[in-house]
């Protein structure tokens, strides 16, 4: 059994979007963006995935600098490339085309020693949308309540 030990996560991603699909993805990484990582220093808050060229990048994550290695680090809000299988970025460069589908990360981890992206196709929520939610979490959590009190 592989272990997993979460990094980050985008929690924002799933307020603003509905998620259709995810997968994994590899990262290419610098030697000591890794350190960082394993410190806990990053965030996915703002960042996106795009297709150029045929290759998906990470647009937007933010890796703060190693202060032990400080004549080796890099812009902390780099492009970083995705690694994925041919057929993988073919099916997003199919979804990413058509309108108003976007690709998100949802959270950095390592897996098995490795760093690890969870990616996934989204459709951004409008606001009655975001407001439909809240209403339907908060009407559960009053019958989860009342469940709760009647027992």
């Amino acid at each position: 059994m592989s272990e997993v030990n979460i990094i980050c996560q985008n929690k924002k991603a799933r307020h603003d979007y509905f998620i259709e699909e995810s997968m994994e993805a590899g990262i290419v990484l610098r030697g000591p963006e890794v350190k960082s990582l394993r410190a806990g220093k990053a965030n996915l808050s703002d960042s996106y995935a795009s297709v150029e060229r045929g290759e998906v990048w990470i647009i937007n994550c933010h890796i703060s600098p190693y202060d032990p290695a400080y004549h080796l680090n890099s812009n902390p809000l780099r492009k970083r490339k995705l690694l994925l299988h041919k057929k993988e970025i073919n099916r997003l460069t199919g979804k990413f085309q058509e309108q108003g589908w976007n690709i998100i990360p949802l959270k950095l981890y390592f897996k098995d020693g490795k760093v690890k992206v969870e990616i996934s196709l989204a459709k951004s929520k409008k606001q009655h949308d975001k407001r439909e939610a809240i209403k339907e979490r908060q009407a559960k959590r009053e019958i989860d309540q009342a469940m709760k009190n009647s027992r």
